[in-house]
Order: C-alpha cells, then sequence, then structure tokens
C-alpha cells in the first residue's frame, strides 16, 4: 500500500497550493524542497522586527478577483503598491519610466512631447543593428534615459560593462505616456501582514525539507 498520494517538489506557492487542495480532497502527500525553510522565493523571516523577503522583495498582484479572494483565505493582506525611484547623481527619478519620469529629465508635459524628445535621440544615436546592450538600450529609449536609469543598474546587475553583454538581453523597456508611478497595473496588489510565512513558523519542525500533509 502506498504511503503517499503525491510527491511534490518545491514548496513554493504552486507546490504549497497543490498539496492543500489534494489534501482536502483525502490525498496525502510529501512535500521536499532543497532548501531549509518552506515557502520558496516567497520565505519571509523576522529580522529585529522587521519582515525580510530572505530571497528578494515579492508582492502579490492579480487583476482575477477569484484568485484574490482565494489568497486572502490564508493571510491578510496590507495594499502595498509599488513605486521604485531611481537615485541618478542625488536626482531621484520614478522607475518604470512614465511621465513623471520625462518631466523631470526634459521638463516635458505631454505624452506627445515625451515621445518626440525619444525619438529625437534615438534618431540622432542613428543604431539601426545593436552590436551590444548599450546599444540596444539607446535604440529603444535614447541616450538620456540609458545612461541616467539603464546603465549603472544593468552593470552593477552582470557585474560587466554594457558595452560587453549582448543585445538580446533587453528586448524592450517598459515605456509609460501616463503619471502614474505604479509598478505594476494588476486591480488588486499586496504583501501578507507579517509575511508570506509567518502563520507557519511555529508549526514547521527544525528538519523543514520534509513537509508531510
Amino acid at each position: 500500500m502506498k504511503e503517499y498520494d503525491y510527491l511534490i517538489v518545491g514548496s513554493g506557492l504552486f507546490g504549497a497550493i497543490f498539496a492543500y487542495e489534494a489534501n482536502k480532497k483525502g490525498k496525502k502527500c510529501l512535500v521536499i524542497d532543497k532548501r531549509p525553510n518552506i515557502a520558496g522565493n516567497i520565505y519571509t523571516e523576522n529580522t529585529q522586527g522587521i519582515n525580510v523577503h530572505k530571497y528578494g522583495a515579492h508582492i502579490f498582484h492579480t487583476s482575477d478577483k477569484e484568485i484574490w479572494d482565494y489568497i486572502n483565505q490564508f493571510a491578510e493582506f496590507n495594499r502595498y503598491t509599488n513605486s521604485p525611484v531611481a537615485v541618478y547623481k542625488g536626482e531621484l527619478y520614478n522607475m518604470p519610466f512614465n511621465m513623471n519620469t520625462f518631466n523631470k529629465l526634459w521638463g516635458v508635459i505631454t505624452p506627445d512631447e515625451a515621445k518626440a524628445k525619444i525619438e529625437e535621440e534615438k534618431a540622432q544615436a542613428g543604431i539601426i543593428e545593436p552590436k551590444n546592450l548599450e546599444e540596444q538600450a539607446i535604440s529603444l529609449v535614447g541616450k538620456t534615459i540609458y545612461e541616467k536609469l539603464v546603465k549603472g543598474y544593468t552593470e552593477k546587475q552582470w557585474g560587466k560593462k554594457a558595452t560587453e553583454l549582448p543585445a538580446f538581453i533587453i528586448k524592450r523597456l517598459p515605456v509609460r505616456f501616463i503619471y502614474d508611478n505604479n509598478y505594476f497595473r494588476d486591480t488588486y496588489q499586496g504583501i501578507p501582514i507579517g509575511g508570506y510565512t509567518r502563520n507557519n513558523r511555529k508549526n514547521v519542525k527544525r528538519n523543514r525539507s520534509k513537509i508531510k500533509l
């Protein structure tokens, strides 16, 4: 007689939800994970009263009300809006690129003015066949946006000069011609109050690589 109906590799969102729903239907599941913690990439741990996203920040976002209602049974979500800000030589710029960014860069007010400025810089660059990431980015958004908001971040991320990186890494750069600093466009957005793993910390044994349901 088999001990488990399902072996689930990975205790992230997909694995955890699958195990939860299968268990509700009377199935026995064994969830395994190579990491010493549950929740995969969304794992959070409390550090001096701060809920730290160990594997990078994760904002839950969706425009599907059924999904939003479902996920809210597990935790209470705050209304977090991701509005990143880039710092370049002491100046702040809104990300992703939008009309607030363009107004700060060039003093333009309307979308048409912003589009014209970007097209002007693209034409001045005259790049037809980009040979590296730098040329690709300039061919997409112009020199000003590239130098202030793309170059430094990209080189830090890859650990190489942008001219040494292949062009295909950047196929597009999000440009929004609206006054909206919201990174996501989904109707529902938020982070669980207390972190993604708040309700599980006391119930999971020290050896958290195996979870039996």
